[in-house]
C-alpha cells in the first residue's frame, strides 16, 4: 500500500470550526467517489503534545489527511480522474496551505 499524507492549514478567512465542518460535510463525500482510493482518514487536531527533551517543529495546521491506494500506479491513475479533480477543486475552497507527502507505511507494532 502507498498513501499520501497532507498537512492542512485553513484559509485565513475561515475559522477552524468552519474548516472542520466543510472538511467533514462537503469534502469527505467527494473523497468517497475517487476511483482506487482504498481508505481516506481525516485527523482532526485536538491539541499539541510537546517534549522537553526534543525541540519543536513550528507549524500551524488544522488537520492531517491520509489517502490510501494499493500502489503508486493506483495513486497516479486516481490523480487524473474527474473525481480527484473535483476533490482538489473543493480543497482549494477551504485549504489555505498544504504540505503533502507520499509515504510507504512500515508497521512496527500492531
Amino acid at each position: 500500500m502507498i498513501k499520501t499524507i497532507g498537512l492542512l492549514t485553513r484559509r485565513d478567512d475561515w475559522t477552524h470550526e468552519q474548516f472542520v465542518a466543510h472538511w467533514v460535510d462537503v469534502h469527505a463525500p467527494l473523497a468517497r467517489a475517487v476511483p482506487g482510493l482504498l481508505r481516506y482518514v481525516q485527523n482532526h487536531i485536538e491539541g499539541v503534545r510537546r517534549r522537553a527533551d526534543v525541540g519543536e517543529t513550528v507549524i500551524e495546521i488544522d488537520g492531517i489527511a491520509e489517502l490510501w491506494f494499493a500502489d503508486r500506479a493506483a495513486l497516479e491513475a486516481a490523480s487524473h480522474t474527474p473525481e480527484m479533480e473535483a476533490l482538489h477543486a473543493d480543497g482549494a475552497k477551504f485549504i489555505g496551505r498544504i504540505k503533502s507527502y507520499i509515504v510507504e507505511e512500515k508497521t512496527i507494532v500492531g
